[in-house]
């Protein structure tokens, strides 16, 4: 088997490359070996579980592509979703800590995005991850969004194409292929399509001037990959099949009218807003009809085999011809060309240099000092240390549970730590994200006994939750000492609490966002960033 030439190519050979799948270990196992062996996949993709050191990662990546030349299969695509914030499956500290989408729109500048990308796409492609699932380019229009939130440069669909296209940009030119999600549109809907199948009730003349503009400019940008949407679209599919299903989507919308001629792929299809209405097997089957050219299942052997048995059974019955594997196999295959993805891996001498160097930390620390945004003061900025001489309170929510698109950072900054060394003594107070009555009574107690409290907020969905938003109503309410609340993630979280005098977002807490932050508040920094969402009120910042 010729690894670029198709001619002498079986069936089945072809068929494994519209293949991207995910396997369960940091080292080579039998469930990918399966697949690269006896179903000659295309790619495979990284998870969390997929993810040790630095050097586990290059070397993994190394065998990976060794075991798939020793079948004389076409270099692999080695995919991961690292988009940043609060998705990165990669975060490990040796690693640049790189700022989530909205972090990025706050800055107002895509340059920044651009620099951002270019750190990250280097890094990656030094530990032999050739395919960022990545940028998010949908638009967060929907302040109950429970998915994409702060995976979204903003609610200005010309906002979120200028970033997308520096992002896409920065991350080819260092050789890893961007990927522009979720067409064609995740930023309206209310459900997470990981749990559930969604749905978009826009007009097409809405849909083509909010949902459909980066996309638009990320394939003006020469877009490696886009991925598709598990949520339906009724202006463009009556018939209440999702976008990944869709003829009329993908073949239809993105193919003919906009002109996309790179490579469709599918968000996986073991997501539930897929497995729960369609069986895994014929799904992967209505993909492709659709118009997709990569078929992503992470996660289940069995599920990937049936899939893959399914395409076949599909071309055998004449569901699907031949010529039309062919087409998504061109398109795989000059991918694979384009970015080199049969390239020598660099020694550890080489790229060992190239992660979280201080040139790149500097960069991220720009970055993050631009993006704090102060919504709303009222003359409580900058804190000042107690004149009694009592501690100021940090409360922090810590998310105990992750999700595919919640990580439980591990390498916190611990904020009351940070402001201490800036000569604003404080300590840090750990409650759960949805704190009990007990909980909120005792915070509250010890917030009576500070100087000053930093309430910092959490949301992981669409809402703040209500415990949270209970415990800082007491707090504004009975504390008559300086309340600073500080969203770290969901921007939104002042919808749910109007009358406070002092917002401010950092749409993430991570180790850079944390120290821009304290630096705001002890004012050895003002804060420039601009919301890149609306709220439900009109606030005015008064410093």
């Amino acid at each position: 088997m010729s690894s670029m030439n198709t001619d002498q190519w079986t069936l089945e050979q072809k068929i494994g490359q519209l293949f991207v799948c995910g396997f369960h270990d940091i080292v080579p196992d039998a469930q990918v070996e399966t697949l690269i062996a006896d179903y000659q996949i295309g790619g495979v993709i990284y998870f969390r579980r997929n993810i040790g050191t630095p050097q586990q990662i290059h070397q993994l990546s190394i065998e990976l592509q060794q075991q798939a030349h020793h079948q004389g299969l076409p270099p692999l695509l080695i995919a991961i979703d690292q988009e940043g914030g609060m998705v990165s499956r990669i975060d490990q500290e040796e690693l640049s800590l790189i700022p989530g989408n909205m972090s990025l729109g706050a800055t107002g500048d895509p340059a920044w995005t651009a620099a951002a990308s270019s750190i990250s796409a280097r890094e990656l492609r030094a530990l032999g991850i050739n395919v960022n699932f990545a940028p998010c380019v949908d638009v967060n229009n929907n302040p109950r969004n429970p998915v994409i939130g702060v995976r979204s440069y903003s609610e200005k669909p010309d906002i979120v194409a200028a970033h997308g296209v520096a992002a896409i940009t920065a991350m080819q030119e260092q050789g890893v292929a961007a990927t522009a999600k979720h067409f064609p549109g995740h930023g309206d809907t209310e459900v997470d399509s990981h749990y559930g199948l969604a749905s978009v009730l826009h007009d097409v003349q809405r849909l083509e001037q909010i949902e459909l503009l980066p996309f638009r400019a990320a394939i003006t940008a020469d877009t490696d990959l886009i991925m598709s949407a598990h949520v339906i679209f009724p202006a463009f599919e009556p018939d209440s099949i999702p976008a990944t299903l869709s003829h009329r989507v993908l073949t239809g919308l993105l193919r003919q009218q906009l002109g996309f001629d790179g490579v469709i792929v599918t968000d996986c299809l073991e997501m539930h807003a897929i497995a729960k209405h369609f069986p895994i097997p014929e799904a992967t089957v209505m993909a492709l009809e659709a118009g997709a050219d990569l078929l992503l299942v992470s996660h289940t052997l069995q599920e990937q085999i049936a899939a893959i048995e399914a395409v076949r059974h599909a071309v055998e019955q004449g569901r699907i011809s031949e010529q039309r594997i062919d087409e998504s196999v061109t398109r795989i295959l000059q991918l694979k060309a384009r970015r080199q993805m049969d390239r020598q891996p660099m020694s550890e001498q080489e790229w060992l240099p190239l992660l979280g160097n201080e040139q790149s930390a500097d960069v991220l620390r720009a970055i993050a000092a631009r993006s704090i945004t102060v919504v709303k003061d009222d003359h409580q900025l900058p804190l000042q240390p107690a004149a009694d001489g009592k501690q100021g309170l940090v409360i922090w929510p810590q998310l105990s549970r992750r999700t595919e698109v919640a990580e439980a950072v591990g390498h916190d900054r611990n904020l009351a730590e940070v402001l201490t060394s800036l000569g604003l003594p404080a300590e840090r107070l750990i409650i759960g994200t949805e704190p009990d009555a007990e909980e909120r009574l005792v915070t509250l107690q010890k917030a009576q006994q500070s100087g000053f409290v930093v309430q910092v907020t959490y949301t992981s969905t669409g809402q703040l939750p209500a415990e949270q938003a209970q415990l800082t109503q007491c707090l504004h309410e009975q504390l008559r000492v300086p309340l600073i609340v500080v969203s770290m993630r969901n921007p939104y979280d002042l919808n749910e609490l109007p009358e406070l005098r002092t917002y401010i977002c950092t749409y993430e807490n991570r180790k850079y966002a944390v120290e821009a932050l304290a630096a705001v508040l002890a004012g050895t920094e003002t804060a420039t960033g601009k919301l890149p969402v609306s709220l439900n009120a009109d606030y005015t910042v008064q410093i």
